[in-house]
């Protein structure tokens, strides 16, 4: 990662993911390619889009938009039927309120009420976290919502359900906003780009992905995404948790999210203060987790036939995830689909983390992945496009190194990372050891009632990082991607078929074959 710590161990308690991924593990800088707003042809004519897609009508607005904190966010419900807020106020109230209505004037609207509790502290203003969970929404419909903020009705807003029987939704990689910190673009005079102007530049690119994607696939029902919504971690600087606010501000400002709901696991840059978790109201939260990260925990959701486990793989306790899948699995045994998310890339591709510290939990969760007959497993981490072969487990016994992932003082951490450095026997072996894995089927295009799991690896979806490819590809891996521009996937479910086409942000064209898999069973 590009920022320095000021305490290894005061990170590696924090957080054990960023450890690993900011310490000494064989780490890589990101490469020279980024997305450089500056340089992109500027919006002239008069659109509804015009004020986020006008790079100096952006630049003119940032510090109003910067330190808007209390944005709301949209996040699915335990079920299809409902819909999940969660948004800051600088007032606290007994309850927190969202209303629904199916009209914009807001006649004979519905108030549902929720909790509104004391959240983050910014520039020494107390921020109050409010999440509100509103029910009895049906398929093909239009509702409007306003939210209660500060003790005023908010301008109404327009939420469009889907058919659950036939859904798509957006998958992104790494938004990172701020992650762009150090390069140098067109208008810096060849000064490198401070938190702010990369929070700024970072944003901007959100915005312009988020819309084409729309514009593009106007079907899109909710998005997914892998983590690492922010970069800042937590103390890269004297102002870190500002910045942290200021970069949710800039993510949270895609025009989009007024009506479309989205559904993101922890990242390694999410998970070492409360502000993802004082951001977004997820349903179903798996509070049991016996090691959680600051951020938060897992979670899971069902839309249709699909079920959705997020699972926080910055915790590197594996019994934490298998209790959460067997949990979710439990509560939902009949839905056709099961779907895992998560942030780490047990099986990508990229230079950076896939043949390191990204592998730390293959050995465990292959096995358990397996065992609860998972099909999908959506990941980031890497800032590279991978999707691989369906994969199982070998049904071998292989180390866990729990020796050296678990732990709250971050010294077996250190203990990891010096023998993976320093020992070419030790890092030998633990590769051998992550080959726990069997390629079941390797066909292509259209699979029918396959064997296996299915794993996709999203890129950057704002170019804010961008890693090189491992220079030797994997075995598992089917098809890889590193053009260094942002893309995103579209992946459609219905009843019997999962299909993944992933897109050029800038082109619209993919850049893979569609990959589907039908179960007819």
């Amino acid at each position: 990662m590009l920022y320095l710590k000021k305490s290894k161990k005061q990170i590696l308690a924090l957080c054990l993911t960023a450890a690993l991924s900011i310490g000494s593990f064989t780490a890589y800088a990101a490469t020279e390619h980024w997305n450089d707003a500056s340089t992109k042809p500027q919006v002239t004519t008069k659109t509804s889009l015009s004020d986020d897609t006008n790079w100096a009508q952006w630049k003119a607005g940032w510090d109003n938009l910067k330190t808007n904190y209390q944005q709301v966010a949209l996040t699915p419900g335990a079920d299809f039927s409902k819909l999940n807020f969660g948004w800051y106020s600088e007032k606290q109230s007994d309850s927190a309120k969202v209303r629904i209505a199916d009209n914009k004037e807001m006649n004979n609207a519905t108030e549902f009420k929720g909790t509104c509790q004391p959240g983050a502290v910014i520039n020494e203003v107390q921020y109050y976290s409010n999440k509100v969970t509103a029910s009895g929404f049906k398929p093909n419909r239009t509702y409007y919502y306003q939210v209660l903020l500060n003790g005023q009705w908010q301008q109404a807003q327009q939420y469009k359900t889907g058919d659950p029987e036939n859904f798509s939704f957006i998958f992104v990689g790494d938004p990172q906003i701020g992650s762009s910190y150090k390069q140098k673009n067109a208008e810096s005079n060849g000064k490198k780009l401070g938190n702010d102007m990369a929070a700024r530049n970072d944003s901007y690119n959100w915005n312009i992905t988020l819309n084409k994607a729309m514009q593009q696939h106007p079907e899109i029902d909710f998005l997914v995404s892998p983590g690492d919504q922010i970069s800042v971690t937590g103390d890269e600087s004297p102002n870190a948790l500002k910045e942290q606010e200021d970069q949710y501000s800039g993510y949270l400002s895609a025009t989009v999210f007024r009506n479309l709901p989205q559904a993101n696991a922890i990242g390694n840059h999410d998970c070492s203060t409360p502000a993802y978790k004082y951001h977004f109201n997820n349903p179903n939260t798996f509070s049991d987790e016996s090691t959680p990260t600051p951020a938060g925990n897992g979670y899971y959701y069902t839309y249709g036939n699909a079920l959705f486990i997020v699972i926080n793989s910055n915790n590197f306790n594996a019994a934490d995830h298998k209790t959460l899948i067997e949990k979710a699995v439990k509560a939902h045994p009949d839905t056709k689909w099961r779907i895992v998310v998560m942030h780490q890339d047990i099986y990508g591709s990229g230079l950076d983390h896939s043949d390191s510290d990204g592998t730390i939990l293959r050995t465990q969760l292959t096995p358990i992945f397996d065992a609860n007959d998972i099909d999908v497993v959506l990941q980031g981490h890497d800032h590279s496009y991978a999707r691989t072969y369906q994969l199982t487990s070998d049904g071998q016994p292989h180390d866990n190194f729990t020796e050296y992932t678990q732990g709250q003082n971050g010294d077996n951490h250190d203990k990891f990372d010096d023998l993976f450095d320093n020992s070419s026997v030790f890092r030998a072996y633990y590769k051998s050891q992550n080959l726990c894995y069997n390629i079941a089927d390797k066909s292509q295009g259209t699979l029918v009632n396959p064997e296996g799991v299915f794993y996709l690896t999203a890129n950057s979806a704002t170019g804010s990082k961008f890693y090189n490819l491992i220079p030797q590809q994997q075995d598992y891996i089917a098809a890889r991607n590193q053009n260094w521009r942002p893309s995103y996937s579209v992946i459609n479910i219905t009843a019997d078929k999962f299909s993944v086409t992933t897109y050029d942000v800038e082109t619209g064209s993919p850049i893979d074959e569609t990959y589907t898999i039908i179960k007819n069973k």
